[in-house]
């Protein structure tokens, strides 16, 4: 059906008159009534009962005009859809984060930024190591992540750090360490005798070297006794009293029964750093344009917060 007719039509109906839809539509009388016609041939019903005075809807007409409505208020939303879109404020956001991101304040924070700015965006979510994760955005499995430092990424992967923060020892709460001096800062040598849970290097190779440089530094090559393939599982070996381990601060947000978070003193101290990865060839205009841009600009005021 041609849209400038049942245009036509509802105008009429709406008036009830051809003379006042026609002054309306700015157009002529006659060409208004030849349409009208030509559109009841073509449901192959009577729409108005055309009486002296004006047009009166017929059942059929009455059930047309129901239906150009939802037509047209359909019409506008797509049309209001599509230009959402083109200007990237519709559509998915496929978002990464790694195991210990997801208890950093800052991804949550932005997120929620978005989503205040742009809510016709639906965000989805993906959790995986950081090497996952750069492997997922050059499959176009999701369209930004969070990461820890990643070595050697992909020229067409662009990392943006966004904050930094320090690193705490994770004790079993039965450890001569946690009960000593409680609250105050250990030094990195005070470990050298510990067994250390860590992770796989190919899991995270950023925050696995930061850990064996900061050992070095302080004299001493850390005894790994056991590799766990995600933060939170780290944590837990340590709650079984396995040994100890190096965790981004944020990671104290992770209250588990067994487990005591302790400062680190010292030189060289290891810090983990949060950054955001997203493909530079992403598509202008989609929605990820938008996410970099208001994470990035995040990062001060989020850290006048802290």
């Amino acid at each position: 059906m041609d849209l400038r007719r049942l245009a036509q039509f509802a105008a009429v109906a709406q008036e009830g008159n051809v003379t006042r839809a026609a002054a309306r539509l700015g157009i002529q009388q006659a060409p208004l009534s030849q349409q009208s016609k030509l559109l009841e041939r073509e449901i192959g019903a009577p729409l108005f009962v055309r009486k002296p005075r004006g047009m009166e809807l017929t059942q059929a007409g009455r059930a047309l005009q129901r239906e150009a409505r939802a037509v047209f208020l359909q019409l506008d939303k797509a049309v209001a859809s599509t230009r959402r879109a083109a200007r990237g404020e519709e559509g998915v956001l496929r978002v990464g984060l790694t195991s210990s991101a997801c208890f950093h304040a800052f991804p949550p924070m932005a997120i929620r930024t978005f989503r205040a700015a742009y809510p016709y965006v639906t965000v989805q979510f993906e959790q995986g190591s950081t090497p996952q994760l750069i492997e997922w955005l050059a499959g176009e499995r999701v369209d930004a992540a969070f990461i820890r430092t990643a070595l050697g990424p992909p020229e067409a992967v662009r990392v943006a750090a966004l904050v930094e923060e320090p690193m705490v020892v994770a004790l079993p709460s039965r450890h001569r360490l946690a009960s000593a001096n409680a609250g105050r800062a250990l030094t990195l040598r005070s470990l050298a005798r510990e067994t250390f849970i860590g992770y796989p290097r190919s899991a995270g190779a950023g925050l696995y070297d930061a850990i064996i440089a900061a050992c070095m530094a302080n004299g001493f090559s850390p005894s790994i006794g056991y590799d766990a393939p995600q933060m939170v599982t780290t944590l837990s070996l340590v709650t079984a009293g396995l040994g100890i381990s190096i965790v981004p601060h944020s990671m104290q947000r992770v209250r588990l029964d067994g487990v005591v978070y302790r400062p680190l003193s010292g030189p060289r101290q290891p810090r983990a750093q949060l950054n955001l990865a997203t493909m530079r060839d992403a598509p202008s205009g989609s929605p990820v344009h938008a996410f970099v841009r208001l994470a990035e600009s995040a990062v001060a005021s989020f850290a006048e917060d802290q």
